[in-house]
């Protein structure tokens, strides 16, 4: 640019990068019948981070991963992160109607519980009493 010659807002425009992706209008995508993707919702996640919190304490779990797929929510329990999880907790709507949407199942692949409702579910988790005796 020669001496003396001030910038314009024409030089600015120049400059400055194009568009290089193509503008979608989300009302259109949002009224399309996009897969539903299946989650566990605040309450059901309560209940399954109490139960977790609870063996968090008592050092038996450190570690867990949730997963959203198209067919199940998973809530896997890990007792170290490199392991494969020693529990999942799967939440299956196509389920619902027969066996129940929720079960808990163990590393090997044996189905523990399962259920119409999660807290019943959960209850594998709980100790047995144990008789003290003196």
């Amino acid at each position: 640019m020669p001496a003396g010659r001030k910038w314009g807002m024409d030089d600015l425009t120049d400059s400055l990068p194009q568009p290089s992706a193509t503008l979608i209008d989300l009302a259109t995508v949002r009224g399309s019948a996009a897969p539903e993707i299946v989650s566990f919702d605040r309450h059901e996640l309560g209940q399954i981070l109490r139960v977790y919190g609870r063996m968090v304490a008592a050092g038996e779990w450190r570690d867990y991963a949730i997963d959203t797929l198209r067919d199940r929510a998973v809530f896997s329990i890990f007792r170290r992160a490199s392991e494969m999880p020693l529990f999942r907790i799967e939440k299956n709507p196509k389920l619902a109607r027969r066996q129940g949407a929720y079960s808990v199942t163990a590393a090997s692949g044996l189905v523990l519980k399962r259920g119409h409702e999660l807290e019943p579910v959960l209850r594998v988790f709980d100790k047995a009493l144990k008789l003290i005796e003196d």
